[in-house]
């Protein structure tokens, strides 16, 4: 049986519009973004 582990992925979205930016925009324009950070859930054999 496969275990379930779960990675963790950060984006940047703008507030805006809340169009997906990258995170690196994000951080220089800290008024108006956002830096969200997903979990991902991933199958390990």
């Amino acid at each position: 049986m496969a275990r379930k582990r779960t990675t963790t992925v950060k984006v940047g979205r703008d507030a805006k519009t809340g169009r997906f930016i990258t995170v690196s925009e994000a951080k220089r324009k800290k008024k108006t973004t956002i830096v969200e950070t997903i979990k991902r859930k991933r199958k390990v054999k």
